[in-house]
């Protein structure tokens, strides 16, 4: 359920070029003035600059900086993802925390993010080292009315978002590396973990988590992965609003995800291609014991990779089978 706090920043924002008296916000939110007050000075405390005019009422002039339920809510242009926000300073991963709301019947669209992750993790239980107050990490919370062997479209969803976001809003270069990183200079920037929970014929839940290198210096990356991960800062030469990024992701996710739901996958596909990493290169590929030279063509419905060999034949393969750094000819 969405929090007071946070119906008076969403009120505020559909009002954002006026004053709102308090009496308007009272009828609105059916709370008492005095309620309102001290909201009021408890956005304050969160950084926000909010102008108070005798006669006239309240304004938000300034939003603060640092990420948190009400920064997220505020200006955020969603009609379902996002309306829960749970927000903390550090947790251990956000997954885990979605995972257990989701048992607990969180609403669709619910969203986990954290400033810090002490144990973040990837696909095959890798660990991703999610620094402060400088990356994005969260997870979402979703009920698609899918088959559960659909949900790798999710995955490549996600990713055709972020790439799309970085390209369109930051005006960088990214690619997809399939099924799950994003790259910007053959380094990856962000990284997209999809779990689930199913029966054989119906989605209980999915948890899409989203870690991406924001503002990182070199330094605030590990040394054991500095030659193969970068973040947007050190391919832009600036830092980001991570709010406001957030805020776009999340606004794109719920557009794409809309679309797919109404009008299938054959969208995000085509999407996919046009970032997709190498694609339309040789590349050597590990067929049992033997390494072929295939042409990577594309991406299957059930969001396999294809791979189109010498003798003509186009077969599916995983990324464990293929050599992304290797140059074939």
């Amino acid at each position: 359920m969405e929090s007071t706090r946070s119906r008076i920043i969403n009120f505020l924002s559909e009002n954002q070029d006026t004053y709102v008296s308090g009496q308007d916000i009272s009828n609105e939110l059916e709370i008492s003035r005095s309620a309102i007050w001290k909201h009021m000075k408890e956005l304050e405390k969160d950084g926000y600059v909010i102008e108070a005019r005798p006669n006239k009422g309240y304004r938000i002039i300034e939003s603060p900086s640092k990420v948190s339920e009400n920064t997220l809510q505020w200006g955020l242009s969603t009609e379902w993802l996002g309306k829960s926000i749970i927000h903390k300073e550090s947790t251990s991963s956000t997954q885990i925390i979605a995972h257990k709301l989701a048992m607990e019947n969180a609403e669709h669209g619910t969203v986990v993010i954290a400033n810090e992750q002490t144990a973040g993790k990837g696909r095959l239980n890798r660990e991703w080292h999610s620094a402060k107050y400088k990356g994005i990490w969260l997870s979402l919370v979703l009920r698609p009315n899918i088959l559960p062997n659909l949900a790798p479209q999710l995955t490549l969803l996600c990713a055709t978002v972020l790439a799309t976001v970085l390209k369109e809003e930051l005006n960088l270069d990214p690619k997809i590396k399939w099924p799950n990183d994003i790259m910007l200079e053959d380094k990856k920037v962000a990284g997209i973990l999809t779990e689930m929970q199913a029966e054989q014929d119906k989605i209980n839940y999915i948890v899409i988590g989203i870690g991406m290198n924001v503002n990182h210096d070199m330094k605030d990356l590990p040394n054991d992965i500095q030659y193969r991960a970068t973040s947007l800062k050190l391919q832009s030469g600036k830092e980001w609003d991570i709010t406001k990024l957030i805020q776009s992701i999340l606004e794109r996710f719920e557009s794409t995800y809309m679309e797919y739901m109404q009008n299938g996958f054959s969208t995000i596909k085509e999407i996919w291609e046009s970032y997709g990493y190498r694609i339309g290169e040789k590349m050597h590929i590990k067929m049992f014991k033997e390494v072929k030279k295939a042409i990577l063509v594309g991406i299957a419905e059930d969001g396999a990779l294809l791979a189109q060999y010498e003798d003509g034949l186009v077969n599916k393969v995983f990324s464990g089978e293929i050599e992304w750094f290797s140059k074939t000819e």
